[in-house]
Formats: structure tokens, C-alpha cells, sequence
């Protein structure tokens, strides 16, 4: 089997992370270490097409002499008796600032991962050297310490002006020497001296502060002189007065002339019938 993986980190700094055991675990994923063994010694779980195989083993990366590394690895089935061994070479070399890394070798295994299809089983192997070397790179890069700025990136403040210091209130170091000690401030007057500040000028455009607006002293003026409970009991005036009911006095002439008028036309009729008859 053969496979390259561009990681986009230098290659000495790449390097550095192969040689610590621990950073080499923690890059490979779904696996888990058992408490108390070797950093590289634990549980890994495998996705295998539609299959999930758990294996307990064991991986070691060794450097050799001709600047490549040396991975071995044997496990065993968690649920089972399948075994797996493998034998790799790491090739690393430098690519535009970044590495390229070159896997070589042999794998030989038993077991359940025996039974399954060979096309399954050589990508899930490609898929797990991908993000192991993915893993790997983005952790190296996010312990690189920043760069440092260079000259030319420094930001230099520009030039002040005569006078913004006297603007800004702010004083020279000479001067805060000449300023008196701290035991002068037990000459300070009273605080009852601050009643005598004059009172402070209107702003042109805003009223008086001392001034109340003018809804205030109505509201004052008909609040004086009411005891809380009128207050709080008290018809709301003004927009949310209720509104009155309408007054009926149209009707109320209407029936106090209806009764006379009645009377007068039955009187009339009397009248009118008495003097017919009389006719007669």
C-alpha cells in the first residue's frame, strides 16, 4: 500500500510532533487509551463500510536513519480473535513551507475485517491515514507561537502637536514632582462650603434646571390641599375624564306639554259634542 497526505505545516515542526508519543495518539482518531499503559496503547474503533470493529493494540513510531519513521502496530479484536499487524514506512519531506507525508508498506489481519470486501477495507485504511495526518498538522499548527513583528510592521504613533498635551490635561513628569504633598488636602474647607457655589447659569436653548416644568406646578398646585385618599379616589381629569351621559331634555319637554295638549283636545271634544246635540 502506498499513500501521500499533504499537511500544510513545516516540516521540522512536524517532525517534533512524530517524536512525542502522546501528540501521535491524541491525533489518531476513534482511539481511546487505557489508563495506565503507553501513550500509544489502547482501544480503536474502526468504521468499516457499514461495520464498527473495536480493536485493543498497541502503535509505535520509531525514526530512522534516513529521515523517515518506522510504524509498527498489532492489535487484537475486542469481541473476537481476529488480529491485526501492521508494518509501515513514513516518508516526510518539505513541500513550499509545508510537508508531504509518504506511507508505505504492509497490513495483514484475520478475523471479521477478513470477511469483509477488500475495496471497504483499503478505504476505510486511506480515510484513517487522512485524518490522522489532518489531525496531526492542525494540532502543530495551533502550538506554533506567532510570529513576532518585524520592523517594518510595528505601528508607530504618529507625532504630537504642541499644545495637546495643555488641551488633554495632562502634565509633564517634572511638573507632578512640583505639586504639593498630600498632607495640604487637610486645609480644605468644610463641605458645608459647597452650599455657597453660585448657582450654575441656563444653557442657552434648555430652561432653568432650578425651574420646574410647567405641567410639574400644575400638577403640584392641584395635588396641594388634597388629602391621599381624595387623591387616590379621584376622577381622572383632562384626555381621560369619563365621558358624560347625554342629557334628555328634548324628551322630558316634549312629555311635559303632551299631557296639557291631550286634555285640551278631549275638552274640546266635549265641547263640540254638547253643542251638537243641543242642535238636535
Amino acid at each position: 500500500m502506498e499513500h501521500e497526505v499533504f499537511v500544510p505545516v513545516p516540516a521540522e515542526r512536524l517532525r517534533a510532533a512524530l517524536a512525542d508519543p502522546a501528540q501521535v495518539a491524541r491525533a489518531l482518531p476513534g482511539f481511546q487509551q487505557d489508563a495506565g499503559t503507553e501513550p500509544v496503547a489502547g482501544r480503536l474503533r474502526l468504521r468499516v463500510g457499514g461495520h464498527t470493529i473495536t480493536y485493543r493494540g498497541t502503535l509505535r513510531v520509531t525514526a530512522r536513519e534516513d529521515g523517515g519513521y518506522a510504524v509498527e502496530g498489532d492489535a487484537t479484536e475486542a469481541r473476537g480473535s481476529g488480529t491485526v499487524k501492521l508494518a509501515l514506512t513514513l516518508g516526510l519531506r518539505e513541500t513550499d513551507g509545508a510537508s508531504t507525508l509518504r506511507f508505505g508498506g504492509t497490513a495483514t489481519a484475520d478475523g471479521r475485517i477478513a470477511e469483509l470486501p477488500a475495496d471497504a477495507v483499503d478505504f476505510a485504511a486511506v480515510r484513517l491515514l487522512d485524518r490522522w495526518a489532518a489531525n496531526l498538522g492542525a494540532e502543530t499548527a495551533a502550538d506554533e507561537p506567532p510570529a513576532a513583528a518585524t520592523v517594518f510592521e510595528t505601528e508607530i504613533p504618529p507625532p504630537g502637536l504642541a499644545g495637546v498635551d495643555s488641551v488633554n490635561g495632562s502634565a509633564d513628569a517634572d511638573d507632578v514632582d512640583d505639586t504639593d504633598d498630600v498632607d495640604d488636602t487637610d486645609d480644605v474647607d468644610d463641605v458645608d462650603d459647597i452650599d455657597e457655589v453660585d448657582a450654575v447659569e441656563a444653557v442657552a436653548g434648555f430652561p432653568d434646571p432650578g425651574v420646574p416644568p410647567a405641567e410639574a406646578a400644575h400638577a403640584r398646585r392641584t395635588m396641594i390641599g388634597r388629602s391621599a385618599e381624595e387623591v387616590d379616589h379621584s376622577p381622572p381629569r383632562g384626555r381621560y375624564a369619563p365621558v358624560p351621559a347625554p342629557q334628555t331634555v328634548a324628551r322630558d319637554n316634549a312629555l311635559r306639554w303632551a299631557a296639557p295638549a291631550a286634555a285640551l283636545a278631549v275638552a274640546s271634544a266635549i265641547v263640540v259634542g254638547r253643542a251638537l246635540r243641543r242642535r238636535r
